[in-house]
């Protein structure tokens, strides 16, 4: 098959490991940066372009959006859609997993375990929105951001009130998490595919920092899932409408908690693991395309 990998940086590892598979099974790969590209419109016409020469002839697309370009790339996705292309990862579903709010709504909607979240953006009552998570300490996070960035932990009420002032000032929306203790520094990614966990592990900071990201500091070690942990990581990815993502969870005594679902999920767990993750991923694409384009059923 012919196969386009969206990626703005062909050298980055998810995308060298992603065509480096599909070339072992004997496809045809480019590596495109979206963000180079032009879309043409008219009625009953439209048209990709890339360095002078039209997109054409293409059966698969496997988008790798970066965060800071979601809706451009969103974009492109949708275009490649508008041309009955089967896509890895639909647009609709890259745009409402960088929403924090709206996958939150989407998870609380759909029964998935989440810590207890406030949004806001000019309320002036923060005393009331901390009273809702039990009180400080608290997580805020800004509605979009990755890697653990726009993330603050509000260790006390007076802390808590400058973050949130601090926002309101500039219009900023934001979420108001409960902290989980006894999980600080601590998460789960497990890294779904077509419904199935494939892979996980778990992230730990290297210090006193709350957040667990790689892209932080932080150290991914194997770990076997309990079946309540891949059960709610397959009710999230199933919830969000993603065939291949990144669940992160939080080991919480209620259970486990959905922090985000990544819709461009970093291949690092392979070296973790030792899974071959990135041929799983493309197995599942030779399926599902030739299975035929697949209709979004979240509706949200």
């Amino acid at each position: 098959m012919r196969i386009v990998i969206l990626s703005k940086g062909s050298t980055n590892y998810s995308t060298l490991r992603l065509k480096e598979e599909a070339i072992k099974r004997g496809h045809e790969v480019r590596v495109i940066n979206y963000a180079k590209c032009f879309v043409t419109l008219e009625s009953g016409n439209t048209e990709v372009h890339f360095r002078g020469e039209q997109i054409k002839d293409v059966d698969i697309i496997i988008p790798r959006i970066a965060t800071n370009l979601t809706k451009y790339g969103s974009s492109i996705v949708r275009q490649f859609e508008t041309q009955n292309v089967f896509v890895a990862t639909t647009s609709i579903s890259i745009v409402r997993s960088r929403d924090k709010l709206r996958s939150m709504q989407i998870m609380a909607k759909a029964g998935v375990g989440i810590p207890k979240t406030v949004f806001a953006r000019e309320t002036a009552d923060f005393d009331g929105v901390l009273e809702q998570v039990g009180g400080a300490p608290v997580i805020i996070k800004v509605a979009r951001g990755t890697h653990g960035n726009g993330v603050v932990l509000a260790e006390t009420r007076k802390a808590a009130l400058a973050v949130m002032q601090a926002f309101y000032v500039e219009s900023v929306n934001f979420l108001v998490q409960e902290f989980i203790k006894e999980s600080a520094g601590v998460d789960i990614r497990a890294f779904v595919v077509n419904g199935k966990v494939v892979a996980s592990m778990v992230r730990q900071s290297l210090d006193d920092d709350f957040r667990s990201n790689l892209h932080q500091g932080g150290e991914g070690i194997n770990v076997k899932l309990t079946p309540e942990e891949r059960k709610t990581a397959q009710k999230a990815a199933k919830a969000m409408g993603l065939s291949i993502c990144g669940v992160d969870m939080m080991r919480s005594e209620r259970g486990p908690l959905v922090l985000e679902v990544n819709a461009s999920p970093g291949f690092a767990i392979e070296k973790v693991t030792g899974i071959n993750v990135a041929e799983k991923v493309i197995q599942y694409v030779e399926q599902a395309a030739r299975a035929g384009r697949r209709k979004d059923k979240v509706g949200t």
